[in-house]
């Protein structure tokens, strides 16, 4: 494989899966971990992503609030309206990070008369602009990466929490394999999350379908609704109307 063939693929799982382990691409496009290295520094030098120890993020992932490198922004602000269809006044509301639920944010109704639990201070920021909005951050150890709050004092103050939605992103979303993510501590963390919410809600682009990464967060049996740009009805997700507890909007 050419370099730019290599470099087309790593920005592609980066735009999906908003970060990559080198590990993982050595086993995938079958190079050396120095291969990978360089191809991840080389990109890195042209602002395409951001390395880290042991793989690289997505600049959108890292820039949140630079609309210019949020990728799929339209999809995401399609998902972002429908979503706003099962948020009412009153609800308490569960959110995790990451761009779609960050553009979810910005487009809230102006007077929403609700509460936000988040472990995302990115989310929180954005959630602070709406004067009726109760925004409750929840502290713990801080993923420079991930940009979210994390680690067991978090999961302690989650089993707390009763609230009516649980808003999601996700790195990965299989018919079969269902949530998968990378990352053993993100892992836990929704986990704890979906528990600790009477109805799940996962904010997906459709480029994000039928892929599985290595760890499992839940089966789709687990989620009530899945919220994608596309048309319901659309050919792409027959596999996921077959899950009967699963609603796609």
């Amino acid at each position: 494989m050419l370099k730019k063939e290599r470099h087309d693929f790593v920005m592609r799982q980066i735009n999906l899966h908003n970060r990559v382990l080198t590990s993982d691409l050595v086993h995938l496009l079958n190079v050396s971990e120095d291969t990978i290295r360089r191809d991840l520094q080389e990109l890195a030098e042209k602002g395409q992503l951001s390395k880290v120890h042991g793989g690289a993020l997505s600049k959108s992932y890292q820039s949140s609030f630079d609309d210019s490198e949020v990728y799929a922004k339209d999809a995401k602000i399609s998902i972002a309206k429908k979503t706003i269809s099962l948020i009412k006044d009153g609800m308490v509301i569960l959110t995790g990070g990451g761009t779609s639920i960050i553009e979810l944010a910005k487009q809230l109704p102006e007077n929403l008369n609700a509460t936000f639990f988040t472990i995302s201070p990115l989310v929180a920021i954005e959630l602070a602009k709406y004067a009726k909005v109760e925004v409750i951050l929840i502290g713990g150890l801080f993923s420079k990466n991930s940009q979210i709050t994390y680690g067991g004092h978090v999961i302690t103050q989650l089993s707390e929490i009763n609230a009516d939605l649980c808003l999601l992103g996700t790195s990965a979303i299989h018919p079969h394999d269902g949530l998968t993510d990378t990352d053993w501590e993100i892992n836990q963390l929704k986990k704890a999350m979906l528990s600790a919410s009477k109805k799940s809600v996962i904010l997906c682009i459709s480029e994000k379908l039928d892929t599985s990464l290595r760890l499992k967060v839940a089966p789709l049996e687990n989620i009530d609704y899945l919220i994608t740009e596309l048309n319901p009805q659309a050919p792409e997700l027959n596999a996921y109307k077959a899950v009967k507890t699963l609603q796609i909007l």
